[in-house]
């Protein structure tokens, strides 16, 4: 088993924030990481009312725009081994898909199999640049967030597993911890991840001093200046 500085436990606790939290939080405990590190493009959300999902990182890369030139036992054998890859973990996953073609999205990866597949595995959910289908029908509370929806899957196939990715303009390793909703989803250092709620207490309370002061009816720009400066002198 991996030695890890952090939990199971320590994984669910950062799921009950959204990832703009985390990625606030990330600025006080890893300020060299504020400006890379999480995804830079719109996605797509299956289910934007799922909460957050937090995981370690299972990465692939997929194209769907051409037979994958393989025998069908080939790619039933890279399938195969993308499967026993994502079910090797000792804590819960998330798959990071990167979709190699020119025009990623072609063939959705993602569908009503897949996701209940995954699920099996012990996945939480899926960030892809590619595409996924079968929204109505996806298997309960496995949120996909990825570049399109699409009704085809193409000559989807597997590339390559267990390789670095770049999704979205998140780059991602094997084991990464990643956070994701709606809003998109962040690489979370390791040492970092046991931090992050001390972090995120700091933050919630220098910022209900600016919420309440902004609230008030006697609010100006002098009061702004007022809150701001009691905001900067919490520890």
């Amino acid at each position: 088993m991996t030695e890890r500085p952090f939990t199971r436990a320590d994984l669910d606790l950062l799921r009950r924030w959204d990832t703009p939290t985390i990625c606030n939080a990330l600025e006080l405990v890893a300020p060299a990481r504020r400006g890379r590190g999480f995804t830079l493009k719109q996605f797509v959300a299956a289910d934007p009312s799922l909460p957050p999902i937090c995981g370690l990182a299972r990465t692939g890369q997929i194209r769907a725009a051409a037979p994958s030139g393989r025998s069908r036992e080939q790619d039933r054998d890279a399938r195969i081994g993308w499967y026993e890859y994502v079910a090797d973990a000792d804590l819960p996953t998330i798959a990071v898909i990167e979709d190699l073609d020119e025009s990623p999205g072609i063939g959705a990866f993602w569908g009503e199999v897949n996701s209940n597949v995954h699920k099996g595995l012990g996945c939480q959910g899926c960030v892809t640049s590619g595409s996924f289908r079968d929204i109505d029908m996806l298997a309960p509370g496995f949120q996909i967030i990825g570049g399109m929806v699409n009704p085809s899957h193409a000559h989807v196939h597997m590339v390559d597993f267990g390789r670095d990715v770049i999704v979205h303009g998140m780059p991602c390793m094997h084991d990464d911890v990643v956070h994701a909703d709606r809003h998109g989803a962040v690489v979370i250092p390791a040492e970092a991840v046991r931090q992050l709620p001390a972090a995120i207490d700091l933050c919630t309370r220098r910022e209900a001093v600016i919420l309440e002061m902004a609230k008030r009816d006697d609010f100006d720009i002098h009061k702004l200046k007022e809150a701001l400066s009691r905001s900067d002198e919490i520890h």
